[in-house]
Formats: C-alpha cells, sequence, structure tokens
C-alpha cells in the first residue's frame, strides 16, 4: 500500500498552530483564576515570537530560495506562509478578546490595566513623576531625515513611531523604549499603565519646538536563525558569537503595530523595514503578550494564580541519606516537578565536594542562569577533579548563556567540549567516576530534561540514576566519544542516535505489529514528526496494533484513516505544567519501558546526538507504565486530534474529574506526609495503591 499519499500527513507548522492555540484555549478556561489566564496569553505571545523568529523566517528564506521540495504533506513553502498569516490574522481577534475578558475579570478585583488618559489626576500626577524621573532620563529620541538614517532595530525591539510639525512642515521619528524599563508602570490603587501610554502623552517634551501629531507603538521581529559553517570555524566560540552578532540583524519578518496607527506612519515605517503586508499585525490590545509575566509574576497576586506545588524529596532520600550510598544498592527514578530536582543537584554537587571523586562528566545544554550545577563544576576543576562539560553552544537562545558558563568552566581548570561539528548534542547524561577502596565505582543520572533547576519546576520529566554496570560502561564509552575520534558510535545498552534510536524505535514497532491485535504500544513525546516512524506506525496499525500516541506539540501522523490509521488515538496534554518527557511502551518487548532525550522528529533522530534508555527494574517500569495509564484517562487536561486536523477536549464519559497534574500532586504529598509515619515498603503499597486509584 502506498503511504506516501499526502493526505496521510499533516503540515508540521499548521500543526504547531493548533497546539498553540490549545495554549490559548487555556486562556479561556474559566475555571482557572485570571492571572493563571493571564499566563497562557503570556506562554503563547512567547510561542508565536519564536514561531516567527524561526519557523515563518525560515519559510520566506526557502521561498526566496526558490525551493519546492517539501515534506509528506506536500505544500509548498508559499502555500504553508499563506496559511499561516490566514491561521494567525483570524486568531488575532480571539486573542484581543480573550485579553479585554481577563482584564475585566481582573478590574472586578481591583486590579486594572488601563491608559493615561484614564487615569485619576492623582494618578497622572503620580505617573508624571514617575516619567520625568525613571523613563525621560533613558529613553531615546530618534529623528529621522536626510541626515539622520533610520536606526538599527534590535530583534523584538519595541519603540514608538511618531508624526510631527512645525509651522514649516511635517517630521518623521521615533522613540525608542529600552528593554531595562517595565512593560507596564504600577501607579496608585494596583493600576497599572502600558509604557507607550505614558511615553506617547509626553512624548512632545522629547521634540521641544514641535507638536505631536499622532504616534504608534510597534515591535519587530527578525529572523533569529544562525547559520554556521561548522567547517571553517577554527574557534568555535568565536564563530558563534559572530552568529549571535548577525542573528541582532536578520531580515525583518514581522511587524505589529496599533491597529488605529495613522497611515502615514505606517508607510514611513515600511518604507525602511520592507514587512510584506500579511505580516503586518494591527493590534487592538498591548503589544508583545511575552511581557504579561510582569504581572503575572506580582506576588501581591498570588491569589490570582494556581497554588503553587512545593516538589517533594520521597523515599529513600527524603532522610538526607547519601546518594551514593543509596544508589550502591538500588537505582532510583524521579518523575519531576511532582518529586524534587533537588536530588540531582544533590548528586552533583556532592561529588563536587567528594575528596574520593576523581572525575565528574555531563552535557549541558540548557543550564539557565546563576546555575547551581555549574557553579559546583567550576569548583570541583578548581580542587583538581577532572571536570569535562560538553557545553553546546548550539542551543537555540540559550547561545549566549552557555558561551558564560563554558568561558567560566575553562577557567575554572575544566576540559570543555562545544558540541560536535554537524550534530547538536542535545542527550541528558552525567557521570561521576568515584574511588572505592582500591576500585572504581561510577554513576549516572540520565534524563528526558535539561539540567536546569528553574525549568524543572514547571516541566514534567523523568530522572533516571543508576549504578548499573552496563550503563555506567556505556556512559564511558559516551564521553569518550564526545571527547575523542570514533568512526564506531555505538552504545551496547543504551541507544544513541544518530545511529542507534530510530533504528531501535521501528524494530520495535515492527515486533509488536507482529503480534497483530493482540499488539499495544504508547509513545509519549513533545513531537511526532519523522515520516518513517510515521510509516511504521500506519502499518501496525494496519495490522491490528492498538497505538495510543501522547504528544503535545507538532503531530504530523493523521489518525482515524480507515484503513491505515483507525487503530491509533492521539492525544494532546496542555496543563499547569509543560510535558516534556519521551516514554516509548511496547507491550511485548523486553525491556516493555524507555525513556529519552529524544522526540520523534528528524533532526532528533537524524541529525543530534540523544539518549534513549531501556527501564529493566519491574518496579520503575511499572511507575512509568502507571504515570502513562493516569494520562490516558486525563479527562481535564487532554485534548483529542482528529482526522481533520482540529483537535477537540476529551469527553469526559466519566464523573469523576482527571487531572493528571492535580493528581501526581497529591500523590507526591501524601507519599511525603506519610514518610513521617511509616516505613518504605508501606510507602511503597501506598504509592501503588495511589496510582491504582488514579
Amino acid at each position: 500500500m502506498n503511504l506516501n499519499k499526502k493526505e496521510y500527513f499533516f503540515n508540521r507548522e499548521l500543526s504547531w498552530l493548533h497546539f498553540n492555540s490549545r495554549v490559548l484555549a487555556q486562556a479561556k478556561d474559566a475555571s482557572l483564576p485570571p492571572l493563571e489566564r493571564l499566563k497562557f496569553l503570556a506562554i503563547y505571545g512567547t510561542n508565536l515570537d519564536e514561531f516567527y523568529m524561526i519557523r515563518v523566517a525560515g519559510l520566506n528564506d526557502l521561498f526566496k530560495a526558490g525551493v519546492t521540495g517539501s515534506a509528506g504533506d506536500q505544500m509548498m513553502p508559499y502555500e504553508q506562509l499563506e496559511a499561516i498569516r490566514s491561521y494567525l490574522h483570524r486568531e488575532k481577534l480571539e486573542v484581543e478578546e480573550q485579553y479585554k475578558r481577563i482584564s475585566q475579570l481582573l478590574r472586578q478585583r481591583n486590579i486594572t490595566i488601563t491608559t493615561f488618559e484614564n487615569l485619576s489626576h492623582e494618578q497622572q500626577e503620580d505617573v508624571e513623576r514617575y516619567f520625568l524621573e525613571q523613563i525621560y532620563p533613558v529613553i531615546v529620541p530618534i529623528a529621522v531625515d536626510s541626515t539622520h538614517p533610520f536606526p538599527h532595530l534590535n530583534n523584538l525591539s519595541f519603540a514608538l513611531a511618531i508624526k510631527l510639525k512645525d509651522e514649516f512642515d511635517l517630521k518623521y521619528g521615533l522613540i525608542r523604549i529600552p528593554r531595562v524599563l517595565p512593560r507596564f508602570i504600577e501607579t496608585l490603587n494596583d493600576t497599572f499603565i502600558p509604557i507607550e501610554s505614558v511615553v506617547q502623552n509626553f512624548a512632545s517634551s522629547l521634540f521641544p519646538g514641535y507638536e505631536t501629531v499622532s504616534t504608534a507603538a510597534f515591535r519587530v521581529t527578525r529572523n533569529a536563525d544562525i547559520a554556521i559553517k561548522e567547517e571553517e570555524a577554527d574557534d568555535f566560540m568565536e564563530i558563534l558569537e559572530e552568529g549571535l552578532r548577525l542573528r541582532k540583524k536578520g531580515d525583518i519578518v514581522r511587524l505589529e503595530i496599533e491597529k488605529d496607527a495613522d497611515r502615514d506612519l505606517i508607510s514611513f515605517l515600511n518604507r525602511h523595514i520592507n514587512v510584506d503586508d500579511e505580516d503586518i499585525y494591527r493590534h487592538t490590545i498591548p503589544l508583545n503578550l511575552g511581557a504579561l509575566w510582569q504581572l503575572v509574576g506580582e506576588k501581591k497576586f498570588a491569589h490570582l494564580t494556581l497554588p503553587v506545588f512545593k516538589p517533594r524529596i520521597l523515599p529513600p532520600l527524603d532522610k538526607n541519606e547519601n546518594i551514593f550510598r543509596v544508589l550502591d544498592k538500588q537505582d532510583l527514578l524521579h518523575y519531576h516537578p511532582f518529586e524534587s530536582f533537588d536530588p540531582v543537584v544533590d548528586f552533583i554537587q556532592k561529588a563536587s565536594k567528594d575528596p574520593n571523586v576523581l572525575a565528574i562528566r555531563m552535557t549541558l545544554y540548557r543550564a539557565g542562569k546563576n546555575s547551581p550545577i555549574v557553579k559546583a563544576l567550576a569548583e570541583a576543576a578548581e580542587t583538581g577533579k577532572q571536570v569535562t562539560a560538553l557545553v553546546e553552544l548550539k542551543a537555540r537562545f540559550d547561545e549566549e548563556n552557555n558561551l558564560i558558563w563554558a568561558k567560566a568552566l575553562e577557567d575554572a581548570g575544566a576540559h570543555v567540549i562545544y558540541g560536535i561539528p554537524g550534530l547538536k548534542v542535545h542527550a541528558k547524561i552525567a557521570q561521576i567516576i568515584k574511588r572505592d577502596g582500591a576500585q572504581l565505582k561510577s554513576y549516572v543520572h540520565l534524563a528526558t530534561g535539561n539540567y536546569n533547576p528553574s525549568t524543572a519546576r514547571i516541566y514534567t520529566d523523568l530522572s533516571y540514576f543508576t549504578s548499573k554496570k552496563e550503563y555506567v560502561e556505556d556512559a564511558t564509552r559516551f564521553f569518550h566519544f564526545l571527547t575523542g575520534f570514533s568512526k564506531q558510535a555505538r552504545l551496547k545498552s543504551l541507544y544513541m542516535s544518530p545511529t542507534q534510536i530510530k533504528p531501535k524505535l521501528i524494530e520495535l514497532i515492527e515486533q509488536e505489529m507482529s503480534y497483530g491485535k493482540d499488539g499495544y504500544m504508547v509513545l509519549k513525546a513533545n513531537a511526532l514528526v519523522d515520516e518513517d516512524v510515521i510509516k511504521a506506525l500506519y502499518k501496525a496499525s494496519m495490522a491490528g496494533v492498538k497505538i495510543e500516541l501522547i504528544i503535545r506539540g507538532i503531530c504530523c501522523l493523521r489518525p482515524g484513516i480507515e484503513g491505515v490509521s483507525d487503530n491509533i488515538r492521539v492525544i494532546s496534554i496542555i496543563g499547569k505544567y509543560l510535558e516534556h518527557p519521551r516514554i516509548y511502551y511496547f507491550k511485548h518487548a523486553d525491556p516493555k519501558v524507555y525513556i529519552s532525550s529524544a522526540d520523534l522528529m528528524p533532526r532528533n533522530l537524524s541529525r543530534r546526538i540523544e539518549l534513549m534508555t531501556p527501564i529493566v527494574e519491574p518496579e520503575q517500569a511499572e511507575k512509568i507504565k502507571q504515570i502513562l495509564q493516569l494520562q490516558l484517562n486525563d479527562n481535564t487536561l487532554s485534548w483529542v486530534l482528529k482526522s481533520d486536523g482540529d483537535y477537540e477536549r476529551f469527553e469526559q464519559n466519566s464523573e469523576v474529574k482527571i487531572d493528571n497534574h492535580e493528581i501526581l500532586e497529591e500523590y507526591a504529598n501524601r507519599i511525603y506526609k506519610s514518610t513521617q509515619k511509616e516505613t518504605e515498603s508501606r510507602v511503597k503499597k501506598l504509592a501503588s495503591r495511589l496510582f491504582r486509584e488514579s
């Protein structure tokens, strides 16, 4: 059967837009507190910024280059651009409506977002003082004429275009609003004013002798993808720093502007930035939705968000026992953020201080700012331990952070690797080598998520600690591959891309296919794009295998095609936490459960270094199966993908509300409280019972 038909595949860009629409739907959820809903608007806006900077910019480049090749859906670049623009212009109206509704809800709770002219006299005086003391000294008025060139606008920069007049003629200019200034100015009685409204009111004071005719707030988005010719790079750090500088000068691909902006001002701007009219978005609400985090993060309004959950340290680590002693007796599997990320930090910090530890090796993809893990690595290197860190400088939008950490680690004496030519290193692994008498012992941490304590509180991810001989030997092989030369980049017990993960997954799918209607598999990932994997799943479905896919974001597989994918169900979970683990379960495999850093995308399976870990211990495999089952039964946060590409809320056939995030919080809390009075075996029984009840 021909599985290459375009109707068997969804377009990846349009599928991503549907994902962001599901994020937007959370902003419409009346069961959520108002600032929680505002948070999802902020996430929606930040997501869309990155989509335009990378995906739309990339399609523009393909279109200009005359590229006609396409993926399984066979949409040409210009067709995709037209579809994206049409989708976003329609959705913009919904975004504006939700912002206004949430603003009304906040007003009912005495939190007001308004413009300068709607303030009381007392509030206006307060804001004027703030303008003169805090804003006026740092904003930059810019004249634009034959002697004053149009300035360079940084990516995502925010400014006012202004039309002025004197007794003789009209003039045009800009007022830069630096990012160091808050997006919203707070005045009396919990009232917030967008900064452009304040600056617009006092604009004339910035151009003495001129009368302000009109102003318009605007924001530009540039192509932010970095193309690095690694084969020409003698010094990779230097070439990346140059790439970051060039990112600030990429072509402008989107203009956002106030809806009622003077047409002359729009023409003035577009003469200089040259954006396609379909890439101009005219808004009736404040620009830069991502800046709404300023309001969401106000501590005094915490009661208007969902309660903050405190991650728990559960047995056997709740007694402050040394983690290495625990790992000598058993392996550990943690599900963040319900189980605390602190043991991962503790793993590295204890190793950095332990005089018997000889070496620490790890990969760093997105470590974040003020990383306690990187600081511990630097301290270990300074005390003479052998520290090896692969700092992936190509981690998009974290390049600058990673450059800083790489230099700090080098200065401390660590051996730092800046990625592998031609491949991103996305694997999450840390290895500790410790002297124990006359022997050496090795401990390994393998994960689905980054070594970032901040994101570990809002992303769900799995952490696996082991001292299993075959895994630590593979960890050693893996790091030797990263630091040296090897033409045999294969592991024995773990699986590594680009050579091993995809063939193994297809082998597991085909093996399950041989069981026909008794076959069953669950694949959980952030995205499903790879055509070979999709075709393998179609074949398994055609053989009668029941397939359940938990795909948070992009899904190019079309379920519900008669005779092809009618045994496949696809759900997406969007809720309080960002679903991030990659878990692959096969009923008849041995072992049945695998966790991985790799999504089911060509870039992960063919162009990145990733790891996939078999979970062989029955108790840990069962824990992961229970998590999957809980998510498959979730009737609160789940969306079901239909064969036409739209998603609909999971149909609630039960009177019992199943919110897997809420249940897992309760699970962690109950286990944590029970440890004060129950033995470890009874705690394990309680954990198992709680999962069954869920």
